[in-house]
């Protein structure tokens, strides 16, 4: 039998949970980076970021799909789900953090720390790291609060070890309704696809898909598709330049990527909704995307609890986001900062709203 780190399906579960909140909470920045790029610049920046934003809904679709065929619920409208940037990832790394800013160095250079490489270092375990216990991290080992993973891929490797030694040792692993299962027909996506869930096979599959459009499929730099890995995506426009068949890691040799890292709007960072007087135009337009972030996440959670065909209303929700993010990117504060305004994404701010 596989040893595992996950014994009980209460742990399964804990875990798919927090590989959706970890999953989500990388979506809001790449979003905010790739609406800060001034339009008509830096196509090759916004293409990269838009490709990798569209996999993470696709991760969060794949880990709603393990999750329900396990019996658990997915709810991303709990208090919890959406973190409060800047912020440790739900799976536990405590020396980075994210934070909502615009495009830049500063910021891809976090996006490669997200999608770093498995390469723990010798001689910690290479599931986990010990690390000194931290409140302010969203998630850690359960149980266990001085252990972390150090990679996204780490993380993934434990929930795939605890599918294992679960379905040796539990007569119904896979007990959960195979109606809620998003399938191929309600979700598209650029890269990869949505993998319906309902036994072993099909769970590794979907973990596989995840891991290897993040970091790549073992020593190289693309996944089993031949796409090109998120890391290796995000350091193109570090390097200046695209890989090309043959490549090795760190080594990119194609063309040029041209990237400008002026042509951005410079929106405040990690934003509070008390950054805008109350009552202001400001206020009211955070608010209105608070708002229609947590009627997508609703939507997000009908979806995924029994009712995948509306996954089919989420595009035109995202162009409505998008709009709502602009209006929001574009203005200046009124402190004479010289920064301008952004979205907050605080669901508390409408979380006690009573609206018609």
């Amino acid at each position: 039998m596989t040893s595992s780190t996950i014994t009980t399906v209460a742990e399964l579960q804990h875990y798919l949970y927090l590989a959706m909140q970890l999953e989500h909470s990388t979506i809001p920045p790449y979003l905010m980076a790739l609406y800060s790029i001034h339009p008509g610049t830096n196509s090759d920046a916004s293409h990269v970021i838009r490709v990798v934003a569209v996999e993470e809904m696709l991760h969060l679709t794949l880990a709603a799909n393990v999750l329900n065929a396990v019996g658990g619920t997915p709810d991303l409208t709990r208090p919890d789900f959406v973190p409060r940037y800047p912020t440790y990832l739900p799976d536990g790394e405590q020396d980075f953090q994210v934070d909502l800013q615009p495009f830049s160095k500063a910021a891809v250079d976090t996006f490669l720390q997200i999608e770093r490489r498995d390469d723990a270092p010798a001689p910690e375990p290479r599931l986990v790291r010990r690390r000194r216990p931290s409140r302010s991290a969203l998630g850690a080992r359960p149980g266990e609060t001085d252990l972390h993973y150090y990679s996204i891929g780490d993380f993934y490797q434990a929930i795939a070890e605890g599918l294992e030694y679960l379905n040796a040792k539990e007569r119904n692993l896979f007990s959960g309704d195979p109606q809620r299962q998003v399938t191929p027909e309600y979700y598209y996506s650029g890269g990869g696809g949505v993998v319906p869930v309902r036994d072993i096979e099909s769970a590794r599959e979907a973990i596989r898909e995840i891991v290897e459009q993040g970091e790549g499929f073992g020593a190289a730099i693309y996944d089993v598709e031949s796409e090109l890995a998120h890391y290796f995506r995000f350091q193109q426009l570090v390097k200046g330049r695209y890989y090309q068949s043959g490549d090795m890691p760190d080594n990119p040799t194609g063309a040029p990527a041209d990237v400008d890292w002026e042509a951005v709007y410079p929106f405040k960072k990690n934003a509070r909704m008390d950054d805008y007087p109350a009552g202001s135009e400001l206020y009211d337009a955070a608010l209105a995307f608070n708002r229609s972030y947590a009627d997508f996440l609703g939507l997000l959670t009908r979806a995924f609890t029994g009712h995948p065909e509306l996954l089919l209303e989420a595009v035109p929700g995202m162009f409505e986001l998008r709009n709502k993010m602009g209006q929001l990117i574009r203005n200046p504060l009124p402190d004479g900062s010289g920064l301008n305004a952004a979205p907050t994404f605080d669901m508390a701010s409408v979380a006690t709203e009573v609206r018609p």
